[in-house]
């Protein structure tokens, strides 16, 4: 009830408003005052437009403010940007340089390098398998190993076994004096993926090294064993001789009928003979080792030819005096930086060789040639018989030291082996020795030796 009261008083005072409102603008005869009109509208116009400017006013300064706020939010965001630009670029920078690094080392390793993933496909090529292999990365990568490179000695079993167990694998790959290869696997784990890093270390050189220091070690213990054993013999020799000798001069007047004294000469030559071998191994194992000195070497090879005249001889066959012998030594030749004793030592083996060879066959003028010449930088010596020629198995083993490179038996005894004057000649002087033999042109020996 009192909410009809106030819409009934409320709408009376509505009305009677509403009819205040337009009385000032009606003349007392009822006619409208236009000049109130307009006035009126005026006023009201204008304080429209005064609202609407303070509206606008407050909005342009809220959009100012919100215009220098986007402002200083797009300079902040600008410089994350450019911060997180540059450090994005540095650590692009930085892992470039060190994908570049570890590039590097793969490419400079002086060993092979392959990596394979779990499909056993190489995704890894350094710059020593592209020369070892002759195969370029790009031919290679993605391919399967052995369907790139077949010749590889390592079998797909050996790598499964490696990604399985995830244990390095060691393989040791050689033929001796030939190569010598050590060879690693081990898995690498990428991403989940396990995969197969295969190094392969060719070790040739430092084996070949260490061979020699082992065989120069064992010549070294088997000199000092030799020049014992040379000494200890050399004792009761000469006591022998002392014995034949008297033995001798007692029994010239006794025997007339020459029965004993014949024996007790080829006795007395045969101890000779027992005697300047075990000096001469004697004379070896004194010489020094220490420097080489500046050599004539056709001086060595006269000295050469004179002690084998004394030591080999055959009583019931050859003599070496009675063998031709023949020399070409060119003219002026220099003198070479050497070892005399051993470089004698050689000399005088060939020559045994050659006397043996002679002694076997059957030539009715048994000939030594021998010819030192000067080429470039380099000696070369010569020395050819045409005695008894070498098979082809005995050329090839007659520089190994007591047995064959091949699985077939030795071809060449050990006693008419050369290994260590082979060894004397390319470890100690740094040259070369080989040998040829056939039927037309007999059987040479050839020596190379650097004058400088």
């Amino acid at each position: 009830m009192n909410r009809v009261i106030a819409a009934i008083i409320l709408y009376n005072i509505t009305f009677c408003a509403h009819a205040d409102i337009f009385a000032i603008y009606r003349n007392p005869n009822g006619s409208t005052k236009w000049q109130y009109v307009a006035n009126t509208t005026l006023s009201i116009l204008i304080l429209s437009l005064s609202i609407v400017a303070i509206f606008l006013l407050i909005a342009n300064r809220r959009a100012g403010r919100a215009n220098r706020e986007l402002t200083d939010i797009k300079i902040t965001l600008e410089e994350r940007v450019a911060q997180r630009t540059a450090s994005l670029i540095e650590t692009t920078a930085h892992l470039k340089n060190r994908e570049e690094y570890i590039t590097s080392i793969l490419e400079s390793m002086p060993i092979m390098l392959i990596g394979l993933n779990h499909k056993m496909e190489i995704i890894q090529w350094n710059h020593v398998a592209e020369t070892s292999t002759g195969r370029p990365i790009a031919s290679v990568l993605g391919k399967n190993l052995w369907d790139a490179y077949a010749a590889i000695t390592v079998t797909p079993e050996q790598v499964t076994q490696v990604l399985n167990s995830k244990q390095t694998l060691t393989i040791k790959h050689s033929q001796r004096d030939q190569y010598y290869f050590d060879i690693t696997l081990y898995a690498v784990n990428d991403k989940g993926e396990t995969g197969i890093v295969i190094l392969v270390d060719d070790i040739t050189k430092q084996m070949k090294a260490e061979n020699k220091v082992a065989e120069r070690d064992k010549m070294s213990a088997m000199g000092e064993l030799a020049s014992a054993m040379a000494y200890d013999m050399n004792l009761p020799l000469q006591s022998i001789l002392t014995s034949l000798a008297d033995a001798q001069t007692k029994l010239a007047p006794i025997d007339t009928h020459n029965e004993i004294l014949p024996a007790l000469k080829n006795a007395c030559l045969s101890s000779q003979q027992a005697s300047q071998i075990i000096q001469n191994l004697l004379d070896l194992a004194s010489s020094s080792h220490n420097e080489k000195d500046a050599a004539d070497v056709p001086k060595i090879m006269e000295q050469s030819i004179a002690v084998a005249s004394t030591l080999f001889t055959d009583l019931s066959g050859l003599h070496f005096n009675q063998i031709n012998i023949t020399r070409h030594y060119h003219k002026n030749l220099p003198p070479i930086p050497c070892y005399q004793s051993e470089l004698q030592q050689v000399f005088v083996r060939i020559l045994r060789n050659a006397f043996h060879s002679l002694n076997r066959a059957t030539q009715e003028n048994p000939t030594i040639e021998i010819e030192i010449s000067e080429f470039y930088d380099s000696l070369w010596i010569k020395i050819q018989h045409n005695g008894r020629v070498l098979s082809a198995a005995e050329q090839e083993d007659i520089f190994q030291p007591f047995f064959s490179i091949s699985d077939r038996p030795p071809a060449c005894r050990v006693e008419h082996r050369l290994s260590y004057s082979y060894f004397i000649i390319t470890d100690h002087h740094d040259g070369q020795m080989a040998v040829t033999s056939n039927e037309d042109n007999g059987t040479n020996f050839h020596i190379q030796l650097p004058i400088k």
